[in-house]
């Protein structure tokens, strides 16, 4: 079985390519990959599921409702930097996290490394 690192930066809410990274990283776990999503920067607020969609205010859908459905892809944990411990979407959210150092020694772990 091939494992995959999934990293994401960016932000909920601001473009298509979240949307595409997610569904992306779903069908790699759904067929036979096993899939680790690491959240970088941006990409923590992916953990923040009490936003609303608002068809007036963005341009796109709330992604972070895919997140919500990573346990049924084993997809959890969700992966953070030991860094971004105190961050508030990090301490408000609900998911199953793990916290890593990102290095190249954690990257050397896994076969293929995807950055989006």
């Amino acid at each position: 079985m091939k494992t995959v690192l999934v990293i994401l930066t960016q932000a909920n809410l601001t473009s298509l390519q979240v949307h595409e990274s997610l569904s992306a990283a779903m069908v790699l776990a759904t067929f036979g990959s096993d899939v680790k999503i690491l959240l970088q920067d941006a990409a923590l607020s992916l953990l923040s599921s009490e936003i609303a969609f608002d068809q007036l205010k963005h341009a796109f859908k709330v992604a972070s409702n895919m997140v919500d459905s990573f346990e049924f892809y084993d997809l959890t944990p969700v992966l953070v930097e030991t860094k971004d411990q105190q961050n508030a979407f990090v301490q408000a959210s609900e998911q199953d996290i793990a916290f890593v150092e990102l290095n190249s020694e954690l990257m050397q772990q896994f076969d293929h490394v995807l950055y989006w």
